[in-house]
């Protein structure tokens, strides 16, 4: 009997990994479904590269896992490998135990998802074992690393990723999530030390963690995932493929940096856009979306950026990531061309995106607490008709003109109040939908908590109304959305967002007309954004 006859893959029916659940908001587990869609990516930038060669036919390529969980996108790899190489190397065992011993590598990102992910891939948690499909392992890590890591704190934080020591500094016997990939000043060198000092790696592939809690209670959770990235680049992979939160398009905290360096990248060649998470990852409540890119060091040009939501058409262009006169990625492609052709009726046909100052409907925006009442402010009953009315959470309450120092000139002005936190792509992954909170009209002697900004101030409440309809438009509410990572609507997201005269009552028809909105281009837009109607008679 030869040894093609005596050795076999165990099969996968029905498969475990689509079963097991999440433990925790970093371990959050790929759909095989999805990681094959990632490969699949990969696999059609190496044909292009490599003259139409497949990837998986080439028994020199070496690819890492650097954050593995179940250690689904190894497994995968292995197999399509094992199918690929068939011609190269015809005895399974054989071929089998190269993969697995000399192209497939992993850095376990806990104890017990190291085990899990030896045990997709070896076909047991010991990769030297007796059960396991690999032969020629000395250690019972195989090459899916694991071990220990200690935070570096310095005034109550962890020195490489920002974690709580109150939260995290907690004894041997519970995980640190102290990630061996990012706890490094050299990351080179980690990866000499972990698995040789003359491995390069072609390709680097998978899910990272997303975010760690950084003020010890919970309430606050710091990014990581760029992190990740940012290492992975500095191992100078042939390609990297990483799936990760949208947020990091136009917002995020600490992530300005990370966002400039990625949109000025040109050799991000791919960004598959999800609108909704749950898309990728069932039943996970992640807001705001996800994505998955491919980096192709070798190959600069466009980036090709697909967006993807429930059973909509899915949209494609070829697009620089960084538009002239944005800070941001704009995320809709039909979204880019809209906004192009209201800045150019703006600007008189200008290339940049960037609206003249004196065009800004942010400057009539007011910056967050700008009355300096917090949002747990209360206030008391009316003692004088001089008192300020104060908009606040869950009601009206009343304070002392002379207890207010800032904004004193808009107090008896007509304002537009408007929520801090509304409806979004940061706190709905459903279309369509509003967008902003429902913005009301403040008379002359209101202001408000930090609970709502608000926007003018109006010399009458005829400009005010004006103003309220413009923000009813939907059209209008598209712009904000383009520059909006999440639920809070702060000065910033109404960058995109034209002022107009404020002598008349607006109707996204007449603003279709203004910028030539084609019918398209409408049909997008009551796509994604819900109509906002008042009952006007009762405004006056």
């Amino acid at each position: 009997m030869n040894g093609q006859a005596r050795f076999s893959l165990p099969s996968r029916n029905p498969d475990v990994l689509t079963c097991i659940a999440n433990l925790s908001n970093d371990e959050v587990f790929t759909p095989p479904e999805f990681a094959n869609r990632m490969l699949d990516t990969l696999a059609e930038a190496w044909a292009a590269s490599h003259n139409g060669a497949s990837i998986w036919a080439d028994k020199t390529v070496k690819f890492l896992d650097p954050f593995t969980k179940s250690g689904v996108f190894l497994r995968e790899i292995t197999s399509r490998l094992t199918k690929g190489l068939t011609d190269e190397i015809p005895n399974l065992e054989e071929r089998v135990n190269h993969i697995l011993t000399r192209q497939v590598f992993g850095i376990g990102i806990t104890h017990l998802t190291s085990l899990l992910a030896r045990r997709s891939l070896y076909c047991t948690k010991y990769a030297n074992g007796s059960h396991s499909i690999a032969k020629d392992f000395d250690s019972e890590a195989g090459n899916i690393w694991f071990e220990r890591v200690e935070h570096i704190w310095a005034n109550g934080k962890c020195t490489f990723c920002g974690a709580s020591q109150t939260e995290l500094d907690r004894g041997e016997g519970l995980e640190t999530h102290a990630y061996a990939f990012i706890h490094t000043d050299n990351i080179k060198t980690r990866v000499a030390e972990l698995f040789g000092g003359d491995m390069q790696f072609d390709v680097i592939i998978g899910n990272p963690p997303y975010q760690l809690n950084t003020d010890g209670f919970g309430t606050q959770a710091r990014p990581i995932y760029q992190q990740f990235v940012q290492q992975a680049k500095a191992l100078d992979p042939r390609f990297l493929c990483m799936i990760i939160p949208a947020r990091w398009f136009s917002g995020g905290m600490g992530l300005d940096e990370f966002r400039e360096s990625m949109l000025t990248d040109n050799r991000l060649r791919s960004i598959d856009d999800f609108l909704s998470a749950s898309d990728v990852f069932p039943g996970v409540g992640l807001k705001g979306g996800v994505c998955y890119f491919l980096w192709d060091r070798d190959n600069p040009g466009q980036c090709r950026v697909t967006t993807h939501f429930k059973d909509w058409p899915d949209s494609t262009a070829s697009r620089q990531l960084l538009e002239e006169g944005a800070d941001v990625f704009i995320r809709f492609n039909d979204g880019l061309s809209i906004l192009k052709k209201v800045i150019a009726v703006e600007t008189g046909g200008g290339k940049s995106l960037e609206l003249p100052k004196e065009k800004k409907f942010m400057k009539l925006v007011s910056s967050i607490g700008a009355f300096g009442l917090e949002s747990t402010f209360k206030g008391k009953e009316k003692k004088s008709e001089n008192d300020l009315k104060v908009y606040r959470n869950g009601g009206i309450g009343y304070v002392a003109r002379s207890e207010i120092a800032k904004e004193r000139a808009v107090f008896d002005k007509w304002k537009i109040f408007i929520g801090r936190a509304a409806p979004g792509t940061g706190n709905k992954d459903t279309y369509p939908h509003k967008i902003i909170s429902t913005p009301f009209i403040g008379e002359p002697g209101s202001i408000s908590s930090w609970t709502y900004m608000y926007i003018g101030p109006f010399d009458s409440k005829s400009e005010a109304e004006s103003a309220l309809s413009y923000l009813s438009c939907r059209l209008t509410r598209l712009l904000i959305l383009l520059h909006k990572p999440s639920q809070d609507t702060t000065r910033k997201v109404y960058t995109f967002v034209p002022t107009q005269e404020w002598t008349r009552r607006w109707t996204d028809e007449d603003l279709y007309a203004k910028y030539g909105i084609s019918a398209s281009e409408i049909e997008f837009i009551e796509k994604v954004v819900r109509p906002m109607d008042f009952q006007w008679n009762l405004l006056g």
